[in-house]
């Protein structure tokens, strides 16, 4: 029958073109013919991308390691005011990939960012010994001396050479390092979690490494020289990515922005609050506001993506209180650890290297997780998901800032002797330092299981073309968890008169601080525990309806359909011999 066969014809034709079409190298991805193999040029690109990273975090984490004791001995900050200093750094150093990303995208451009931030990168860490450099120690001869710079230009010059390495910490995050370079778009849950897990064993392996040698480096060995390991680490990073920068600046697609999430949002407030007002409208969510037949001025696809982003909005905001706890390590503990008895047989230990005993659970735990969630995941009908294991990480964090507060009240019944830090005497607690190990093991436990479980949800439950503005998302409230913790720290000190977060430990409440912090982070736990079953199953089809159903998405589905239709006709005829002639 002509009709008939004309029909087939065009029929056959619209699956070809689907098919070639679905054969199509994604956007962004070249097909390098006559070069490396695809598989070895995708590892080589991973490991030198790794490389920078650890390079930037070995930056990062020696800054940090030593902060306070720089803070209060050297430039004589209160101990409120060097845990601020150190918490608002990380902040920023969290939330500035976010901002240069943006840059990067819309002003300025990738490449020539990337050299700007890697210039910052330098100055940031180039500066930072000429602020702890001993000028007093320097002699040109044995009667003259070199005059020690004042302290007012020193402190500008150290939060100048701050800023500046977290903006450069910021670029070579997002522009060289960012989490699509390592090709994860064709990963499932269980991939995602493992990558996601041995990544962080990998950063936290790092860390210890910097704890221990830098912290000792700067505490004992060299003192305030101790800044110049950061500034070579920098150097080397910045050197791996020139050798190499036309295999790692990662382009990733343009089909979002963090720009336009902001902008459904802003628009489908102002458009629901002028309905609200003056008219009543049914619509099935409140961003639906923004669409362009709402009224408002954004595509059905770009509401869609924003509506799958903002149901992990709760996620998002129960782990800024996580966050604050986590600071703690960085600032109350440190703290604690630094007004303790440092001597262990003959020999002074670090104050940072106790970070490492909250290092140790999570480089243990790690392949321990590892074999679990590839047993779960094995399991067809287990419905595994890592909420779970951020319950019981937010719980952990909760007992681990109590047992701090116990901490506290059990070292201030030991007799206080002397102890010299930095050549300077200071009147410390007789307790060992290790009897403060609990609480850092208990927060080490605590990161081992929110942090890659955290991660997992915010790339695996959007759409992929959402998935790098989820991770933004995701920075942008840990980066308020660090400065909601210096915002604490401030109130409990001026609310208290410096009692609640004292100069001198022995002389205030420290534990009540702990305590308040984590009777909140118990109703934390309590408060997410209430709403992670919106996150429990990763299964395709269920994440499908988490997601929401993008047009694109389902003018794929309805092509796949079609094609595994005609199959079905064609290995199963359905008409009779009779019907065909």
């Amino acid at each position: 029958m002509p009709v008939a066969d004309r029909t087939d014809m065009q029929e056959k034709g619209f699956l070809n073109h689907m098919a070639d079409k679905e054969q199509q190298p994604l956007p962004g991805r070249s097909n390098h013919a006559g070069k490396l193999p695809q598989a070895e040029k995708k590892l080589q690109e991973a490991v030198c991308v790794l490389l920078v990273e650890l390079c930037e975090r070995f930056t990062f984490f020696g800054i940090v390691c030593n902060m306070i004791l720089f803070c209060t001995v050297k430039l004589g900050y209160r101990s409120y005011q060097a845990a601020i200093v150190n918490m608002c750094f990380v902040g920023t150093s969290t939330l500035t990939p976010v901002l240069v990303g943006w840059l990067a995208e819309y002003l300025v451009g990738r490449i020539k960012l990337v050299c700007i931030c890697m210039f910052l990168h330098f100055l940031g860490t180039a500066l930072l010994p000429v602020v702890s450099f001993p000028f007093e120690d320097v002699h040109v001869d044995r009667r003259h001396i070199l005059h020690t710079l004042p302290k007012r230009e020193q402190k500008i010059v150290f939060y100048f050479a701050l800023l500046t390495a977290s903006l450069g910490i910021g670029g070579i995050r997002a522009i060289v390092c960012p989490l699509s370079a390592y090709s994860l778009e064709d990963c499932g849950p269980k991939e995602l979690l493992s990558f996601f897990n041995w990544f962080h064993w990998l950063v936290n392996l790092n860390s210890a490494v910097v704890f221990v040698s830098i912290s000792y480096i700067q505490q004992s060995v060299a003192r305030n020289l101790g800044f110049l390991i950061p500034f070579v680490s920098g150097l080397m990073a910045m050197i791996t990515i020139h050798m190499v920068r036309g295999e790692m600046i990662y382009k990733p697609k343009t089909d979002s922005s963090l720009l336009t999430t902001f902008g459904v949002i802003f628009s489908a407030l102002k458009t629901c609050w002028v309905r609200y007002r003056y008219f009543s409208t049914g619509v099935s969510s409140w961003l639906d506001h923004a669409k362009e037949n709402h009224g408002g001025q954004y595509s059905e696809t770009q509401v869609e993506g924003t509506k799958s982003l903002a149901r992990l909005f709760p996620l998002f905001a129960f782990q800024v209180l996580y966050r604050t706890c986590i600071m703690q390590i960085p600032s109350g503990y440190y703290l604690q650890t630094m007004n303790s008895n440092l001597h262990f047989s003959g020999f002074v230990l670090p104050v940072a290297a106790m970070n490492v005993i909250s290092i140790v659970p999570l480089l243990i735990l790690v392949p321990v997780l590892e074999c679990v969630n590839s047993w779960l995941f094995s399991c067809k009908h287990s419905g595994h998901s890592p909420t779970i294991y951020i319950v019981v990480g937010h719980l952990s964090a909760a007992l681990s800032v109590m047992v701090a507060g116990f901490s506290e009240i059990h070292r201030k019944h030991f007799p206080q002797v002397e102890q010299t830090l930095s050549e300077e005497v200071l009147l410390v607690s007789s307790m060992p330092c290790f009897h403060l190990a609990p609480q850092y093991i208990l927060l080490g436990v605590a990161e081992a299981l929110v942090t890659p479980s955290c991660s997992l949800l915010s790339f695996w439950l959007v759409p992929e073309r959402m998935r790098g503005i989820s991770m933004h998302f995701l920075a942008l409230f840990n980066g308020a968890g660090c400065f909601m913790g210096a915002f604490f720290v401030q109130t409990a000190h001026a609310g208290t008169q410096g009692n609640w977060f004292p100069h001198l430990l022995h002389e205030g409440k420290l534990e009540r601080f702990f305590f308040f912090l984590a009777s909140l982070m118990v109703v934390n736990t309590l408060g997410f525990w209430t709403i992670a079953h919106r996150y429990n199953n990763l299964h395709q089809d269920c994440t499908n309806e988490f997601r929401g159903c993008l047009p694109g998405e389902k003018l794929l589905k309805h092509e796949k359909a079609i094609k595994h239709y005609n199959a079905v006709l064609e290995s199963s005829p359905i008409l009779s011999p009779m019907e065909k002639t």
